[in-house]
């Protein structure tokens, strides 16, 4: 066995591999960014290079450099992770050239799945079944225009290099499609390199429904059942599960077959993912193969008891695969959630920010988190904003949904957006509890999703003040003098003591009195609490981070997070941010200004209007990206362009005004 390998990742992957390799005895050796100089991978591995600055581009993508670092460092073999060059053929043979071995499937193997056009190919000659479509050479856009009125609509343009949701669109008419085809072709060459399209019939309310295959060296292959991933947002996947529910034991047997089928027909060798489109009527359709381990291989894991990392480094090393088909057993259920910096009430847009606080459930055989962050960790725009992978497991579907509910409210962070609360309505509502799945079920579902917040907005204000109360007096807790003078219990002579606690909850001010009332025998002392007329009993007891509460006699237990003066609070999934609010002098207001200014961090990639074009409301005026993904500003009424405020290329902060506009009354509004 390899005695030191390199990983050429970061985040929650590349402290998945150095857990395992370090379980088998196997030294590992990192690299970084100068963002991530102090990340939790670098922090477990045995020894970690620089490879340069923040950008992929100039650091993870970097193969001449990791190859490099790896001779070096004594390394014999790279284990890619997934993203980055995990699937580049180039960066693959670079290794088998300098005697590394490349713990991944050969060169060629990549090179047939790299091009989702010729993959279907490939497939096609091997029998596995393919969805209708176009997946030819010809590029020019007049010839995808005709293959796809051939193909009828609706019809999804993907990029043949792609992969992560990237470079793709759906088309529903053919009026939409030339604006489609130039924006999937753009986010590809800009994530890929490569900006070739592939045309296949969209399938209505399909399952994605893929199959976890290994092959060795030695001719053998297996499948290691299916996962479920048909919860997605911008094809990109939120919710993973396994085994995949309602499905008949001979599809699952003819698709694993399937898999592997194709996966021998190209020689594989290492962990692969072949993915299918699955039709309510029981058919399915070969999509694509990723030639990597897969962001959701958790799952398989916790229902087969097997380590995959561990499959792929001895299969790596030459040996064969530890089990044959007949011996691999499934037990129990398990569901993945991706918890994100993202914002779903706004589209999913990433959000980046420092986890000045965090907090995870407590792991066991039925939860486990991968992450590869730690509480005072930044994310920021340079990276994919997943945060961690939360996997759970349980004896049935049913009992694992709970587990997942439960683990969710167990996980508690502040200082980003998170989608956490997102995940706690999915997994609780009835359409996936009855398992009616579909790759549309978050579009379908949307009211489902954002139901409204579990507690009022009085109940925050009046659970935010007395964290705010019990959090002042345990800082002041150390007094121990005598006189009441010097305690601070809120003690006044013959009276109650009155207080005014000014809170911000979203954008609203509100002025809360606060009058602690004296302790009367046989009964707790209390506070009470004056919002507006409405009086509201508060008795709360702040104990670490976890605050018991009696509001108006219903006893409520939730945590906070106190930064400075801003508190969140948590409770049964969700969270609520809520200000201490401290009057700000000698600055101007500048809330009243309008604004079309940048949703989030990012990079300006086309300006699409110049100084003086009238422009239509809703017509888009500048393409941003973050985290790989296209996000277009649109005019919000008819004007003309006043002025840009950046190029194209240029990074963009959030909030940052992007251009201004004059509307067609004359009126200058400052966009």
């Amino acid at each position: 066995m390899f005695n030191k390998i390199l990983i050429a990742n970061r985040g929650e992957i590349a402290c998945r591999v150095i857990q395992t390799a370090h379980k088998m005895g196997i030294r590992c050796v990192a690299v970084h960014s100068e963002a991530d100089i102090n990340a939790r991978h670098v922090a477990m591995a045995d020894e970690a290079f620089l490879l340069g600055p923040a950008a992929s581009s100039e650091s993870y993508l970097r193969g001449d450099k990791i190859i490099d670092i790896a001779l070096r460092s004594g390394a014999q073999a790279i284990h890619p992770g997934y993203g980055f060059l995990s699937e580049n053929t180039q960066f693959a043979d670079a290794c088998a050239s300098n005697g590394l071995v490349f713990i991944g499937p050969p060169a060629s193997a990549i090179a047939a799945m790299g091009s989702k056009s010729a993959a279907k190919t490939i497939m096609e000659k091997a029998g596995v079944p393919l969805v209708p479509g176009y997946h030819g050479a010809n590029q020019d856009p007049s010839q995808l225009r005709t293959e796809a009125l051939k193909c009828g609509f609706p019809l999804l343009l993907k990029a043949v290099a792609g992969g992560g949701g990237k470079g793709m669109r759906v088309v529903n008419q053919l009026s939409e499609f030339d604006d489609a085809l130039a924006a999937a072709k753009r986010e590809a060459s800009n994530a890929f390199g490569n900006p070739d399209m592939l045309i296949e019939r969209y399938l209505l309310q399909p399952r994605h429904v893929e199959i976890q295959v290994f092959c060795d060296s030695h001719g053998q292959g297996v499948y290691l059942a299916e996962r479920d991933c048909s919860i997605q947002r911008r094809h990109q996947k939120v919710l993973e599960e396994a085994p995949a529910p309602n499905l008949s034991d001979a599809t699952r047997q003819a698709m694993g077959e399937a898999a592997v089928k194709a996966a021998q027909a190209i020689q594989y060798v290492g962990a692969g993912t072949v993915e299918f489109l699955y039709a309510s009527d029981g058919e399915f359709f070969f999509m694509e193969m990723n030639t990597r381990l897969q962001v959701e291989h958790p799952v398989t894991e916790m229902i087969t008891g097997q380590d995959l990392v561990e499959w792929q480094l001895r299969i790596a090393y030459g040996a064969p695969l530890p089990l044959l088909q007949s011996q691999i057993r499934l037990h129990g259920h398990a569901i993945e959630a991706r918890i994100y910096a993202e914002d779903p009430e706004h589209d999913f847009l990433p959000a980046t920010g420092t986890l000045s606080y965090l907090k995870t459930p407590l792991e066991s055989r039925h939860v486990r988190v991968d992450t590869g962050v730690i509480e005072g960790d930044e994310v920021s725009m340079h990276y994919d904003p997943m945060i961690a992978k939360l996997i759970v497991w349980d004896e049935t579907r049913e009992q694992a949904i709970n587990r997942m509910q439960q683990a969710l409210e167990h996980y508690r962070i502040s200082g980003v957006t998170t989608n956490i609360r997102f995940l706690h309505a999915l997994v609780d509502s009835q359409p996936f509890r009855q398992a009616e799945l579909d790759t549309g079920f978050i579009e379908q579902h949307q009211a489902l999703l954002s139901p409204p917040p579990k507690l009022s907005q009085a109940q925050v204000l009046v659970l935010a003040a007395g964290f705010f109360l019990q959090a002042q007096a345990v800082a002041h807790h150390a007094s121990t003098q005598l006189s009441p003078f010097a305690q601070q219990n809120n003690w006044r002579l013959n009276t109650a003591y009155r207080r005014i606690l000014p809170l911000m909850l979203g954008e609203q001010l509100h002025q809360l009195t606060i009058v602690h009332q004296l302790t009367i025998v046989h009964q707790p002392q209390h506070d009470d609490i004056h919002i507006g007329e409405q009086v509201y009993q508060l008795h709360a007891e702040l104990v670490g981070d976890c605050l018991h509460a009696t509001l108006d006699g219903h006893s409520i237990r939730l945590h906070g997070a106190l930064n400075d003066r801003q508190l969140t609070l948590f409770y049964q999934g969700e969270s609520y941010v809520c200000q201490h609010y401290q009057e700000q002098f000698g600055q101007q207001d500048h809330s009243a200004a309008g604004g079309l200014t940048a949703p989030m961090n990012g990079a300006v990639v086309a300006v699409m209007v110049a100084k003086g074009d009238v422009v239509q409301a809703g017509q888009t005026l500048v393409i941003m990206e973050a985290m790989k993904m296209e996000h277009a500003i649109k005019a919000p009424f008819d004007g003309v362009v006043e002025a840009i405020y950046f190029n194209e290329g240029e990074l963009v902060a959030d909030g940052a005004e992007l251009l201004a506009i004059s509307a067609t009354e004359q009126e200058a509004v400052s966009l």
